[in-house]
């Protein structure tokens, strides 16, 4: 499955799983069976390797997500959204969420006017992301930016493209996240 790691990559022919849909190997295209703990196991890895994030960090984003009211895997979801980095990708600050994070720890974003170099940062509906005046010249992020438009942006933030600014509106619900992303799977699998 296409997890769009590789930032524009992805959205090229050069794509290797548009190329070859199968794992590498003489036995790559046999159809193995998978039992039903190695789905719900898959589909937490496949969220992990989205997000960027080791398995601690997730469990401790379960553990949240099952503490909030609502339903633990639409929280689980709206948390990992929220995140610092992933919403520098999401506004096109960066063309992969690897890039994001990166532009995030080496100090090219501001929350709220104060200096933010953490991406695991929780954002809260009103905060506003500024790119620093010195990075306004960085090629890649200026790439980025035009093509943001070919990715578009969710319906939760918005974004001043000449100001160089972004403001989360409200908190993600299930149906902004258009990632292929079944996380009643993972609900099942912590709750073993």
């Amino acid at each position: 499955m296409e997890l769009y790691l590789k930032g524009e990559r992805c959205f090229t022919d050069k794509c290797a799983i548009k190329r070859r849909n199968y794992p590498p190997g003489q036995h790559g295209q046999g159809r193995p069976k998978v039992s039903n703990y190695g789905v719900q196991l898959r589909e937490k890895q496949k969220v992990r390797r989205i997000y960027g994030i080791l398995e601690k960090q997730f469990r401790g984003y379960f553990e949240e997500a099952d503490r909030l009211k609502g339903v633990t895997g639409e929280n689980l979801l709206s948390l990992l959204e929220r995140r610092l980095d992933n919403v520098v990708y999401r506004l096109g600050f960066a063309s992969s969420r690897t890039e994001a994070r990166i532009l995030v720890r080496h100090n090219h974003f501001t929350v709220n006017g104060r200096k933010a170099n953490i991406p695991s940062i929780q954002l809260k509906p009103g905060d506003v992301i500024q790119l620093k005046e010195k990075s306004r010249s960085v090629a890649c992020i200026n790439e980025s930016l035009e093509a943001v438009v070919r990715r578009g942006i969710p319906q939760w933030l918005e974004l001043e493209k000449d100001a160089f600014k972004g403001m989360v509106k409200s908190v993600p619900v299930r149906e902004d996240i258009t990632m292929p992303i079944q996380e009643q799977l993972i609900v099942e699998l912590y709750s073993k």
